[in-house]
């Protein structure tokens, strides 16, 4: 591996990589919505060399680099959050402005930045001759904000698109990551009997219950446990809505309903965590409840029909295992110190690559978590250029390992 030729010619691309990025945010993609900026990010991947471009079922878009006997993905969701309250912005949400060696907008950081990183990769293997072990794919993937997982889900099951490994693009300030916790949503259903306001002791208030089940909630969370190694910290469970309803507002109320978002540590399952939550409600001296795992479905902007449970398998790889030393050697190799190893807090698609599929995943990201969906995001310039150089780079570092 040159290198001196891939750092140079990161940074020969850097102001191209930024520029990229700003085509990129000012096309707005949201989930389900990603049509014209897929469209823009295959113009750009065709105009940096890559082969083989392709659309899915879903709407995310495929190119390659390279004809190894091996499959090596880099994935960036493509799709972002909305924009919240504009007037907490100081800027258009979508303006793509390159300013003070910072490119601002929506999705800079989460996570437009790995795409525009990932297209200068691409043209910088394509112009290295790349000719190693690896077909070096580069997806840009539809759907991740409403449900992460499920356009790589798809890719898998449906389209039979199965890598060797994986390297997720989102944010980690060019720090090298090997996991995260999983999560899932959790619906509780709470079912009352009803009766006129001025008599209540005549009724049984789902509201009552509902306040008694959000604080076993409280108290179910204080009780669970991080993982044996404490690499991924402890699960979580929060109440993140309450509906509280009856036949009027001179009634008891008889319905409610309790939304919790769950984060899993290793070895926490959704079975596990819904039977934590029953026996939370029961010790609390809730009944007349049932409690289930939703399910997202939405078409995708090409039409297709998909859906999935809304549970993300929590996923780590080792410390030694042979893509994360890649990495590592890879990083060193390129800036001379080794890379910080460590994990995401938020979750990924690498929730379906690694957490259902077990195809090992590493994380590598310009741009910072704490970015992600909050208003005035930025990328830094600098990190653009470095996950460009770090793509590039793994390949081959990558044939150095096997």
């Amino acid at each position: 591996m040159d290198s001196k030729k891939i750092l140079e010619k990161a940074r020969e691309y850097r102001n191209y990589t930024a520029q990229n990025l700003s085509k990129i945010i000012q096309v707005p993609a949201f989930s389900t919505t990603e049509k014209e900026r897929i469209y823009l990010l295959k113009q750009l991947s065709e105009e940096a060399g890559m082969e083989d471009l392709w659309i899915d079922g879903l709407g995310s878009l495929l190119g390659r680099v390279g004809k190894g006997s091996k499959k090596i993905v880099f994935d960036a969701h493509i799709d972002t959050v909305g924009v919240g309250d504009e007037t907490q912005w100081k800027l258009p949400p979508f303006s793509g402005l390159i300013k003070d060696g910072l490119v601002h907008g929506r999705g800079a950081s989460d996570q437009l930045g790995g795409a525009a990183s990932m297209i200068t990769a691409a043209r910088i293997l394509k112009e290295l001759s790349y000719s190693g072990d690896y077909e070096v794919w580069f997806s840009f993937t539809a759907i991740e904000e409403d449900c992460d997982g499920m356009c790589w889900k798809y890719l898998i099951e449906e389209e039979k698109f199965v890598p060797d490994l994986a390297v997720s693009t989102e944010p980690t300030s060019c720090r090298l990551y090997r996991g995260h916790r999983g999560r899932m949503e959790i619906q509780i259903d709470i079912k009352g009997i009803s009766c006129h306001g001025s008599a209540p002791e005549r009724g049984d208030s789902a509201a009552y219950k509902a306040a008694r089940a959000a604080l076993a909630i409280e108290k179910l969370n204080e009780r669970l446990q991080p993982d044996d190694d404490k690499f991924l910290g402890k699960g979580t469970i929060v109440v993140s809505q309450i509906d509280v309803h009856g036949p009027s507002q001179c009634a008891v109320p008889d319905q409610a309903m309790l939304y919790c978002d769950r984060r899993l540590t290793w070895g926490e399952t959704d079975e596990i965590a819904i039977k934590q939550v029953e026996d939370a409600l029961r010790e609390a001296g809730v009944n007349n409840f049932t409690v289930h795992m939703p399910e997202y479905r939405k078409p995708a902007w090409t039409g297709t029909e998909y859906h999935q449970e809304l549970y993300f398998p929590t996923w780590k790889i080792p410390a030694d295992h042979m893509l994360v030393q890649s990495g590592a050697d890879a990083y060193k190799s390129l800036f001379g110190k080794e890379p910080v190893v460590d994990k995401w807090t938020f979750s990924t698609n690498g929730v379906a690559i690694c957490g259902r599929h077990k195809i090992p995943v590493i994380g590598f990201g310009p741009g910072d978590e704490a970015q992600a969906h909050a208003p005035n995001e930025t990328t830094r310039i600098d990190d653009l250029e470095i996950a460009a150089a770090f793509y590039a780079a793994l390949p081959y570092m990558l044939e150095a390992h096997k």
